[in-house]
């Protein structure tokens, strides 16, 4: 299994297919193993792919005596793509923390960063967000993990989605699978979330980013991502008036990828 030894952790990663190289991080779960069906289809037939699992959940372990921080997961990803020995690499940071990882490394490490594409994401936290978030966790402490899926999952989607595909949504198998039985990991995922604040440093970023704001996003609305185009030099963004928090259905999920690949083959 690919292990590696990465800022003094033990972290699973994959890479798929071949290409110019692409990171994939989306929110509190991972895109690896049987989860490779949440890509963009056809991305690993046109590109490299670089995925892993954060700190605590899959196979990557963590060390609870350091903070957990969006800083923390930047450095983990930066180290993994320094030991594959890759440059010039999009970042691709979907629904929720990965978009915030994205913009940490981006601004680390300007010679990793082709491009950047953030959905579902933020630069601050305000006492919506941030509440949110927090009740997320309690609800999790308090209520087990199956309250907590079915919480985060009615939050997401949209009514129409959720109403056809509820059964397949929650359960073992649903969303947010990584998360159970793993409190601690996914307490700390969210410490990492509420602490981050990049908006006054956004303007260090120098790739070509595309921010696309979810118009029914009820979590990380345009309220939050507007600002991230704002605050990027030459940042393009784009308002999609039918997205909740995920990207869903048949019909969104081709947009998406006429889209991603239209940007990532300009960049």
């Amino acid at each position: 299994m690919p292990i590696a030894r990465i800022n003094d952790h033990d972290m699973y990663f994959e890479v798929l297919g071949q290409g110019e190289p692409v990171l994939c991080m989306g929110g509190w779960g991972t895109f690896c193993r049987d989860n490779h069906h949440h890509l963009a289809r056809g991305l690993t037939d046109r590109y490299q792919v670089i995925l892993f699992d954060y700190r605590g959940i899959g196979e990557s372990t963590d060390d609870l005596t350091r903070p957990s921080t969006m800083g923390l997961h930047a450095d983990d990803a930066i180290g993994l793509l320094d030991h594959l020995g890759l440059k010039n690499v999009h970042l691709v940071g979907l629904v929720g923390m990965g978009a915030c990882v994205a913009q940490e490394i981006a601004m680390k490490r300007p010679d990793l960063a082709r491009s950047m594409l953030n959905t579902g994401a933020w630069c601050e936290v305000d006492d919506f967000l941030r509440d949110q978030l927090n009740m997320f966790r309690e609800i999790h402490r308090d209520a087990g993990f199956f309250a907590f899926q079915k919480v985060v999952t009615l939050l997401s989607f949209t009514p129409e989605y959720y109403n056809a595909n509820h059964s397949k949504l929650l359960g073992p198998q649903g969303g947010w699978k990584e998360l159970n039985g793993r409190f601690e990991a996914h307490s700390r995922l969210v410490e990492a979330c509420v602490n981050f604040e990049s908006r006054s440093r956004l303007g260090q970023v120098k790739c070509p980013t595309l921010v696309i704001h979810a118009a029914l996003d009820v979590v990380t609305s345009p309220r939050t991502t507007v600002p991230i185009e704002k605050a990027i030099p030459g940042a393009i963004g784009e308002t999609w008036d039918d997205l909740a928090h995920v990207v869903a259905g048949k019909e969104q999920k081709i947009r998406f990828c006429n889209r991603l690949f239209d940007w990532l083959n300009s960049n």
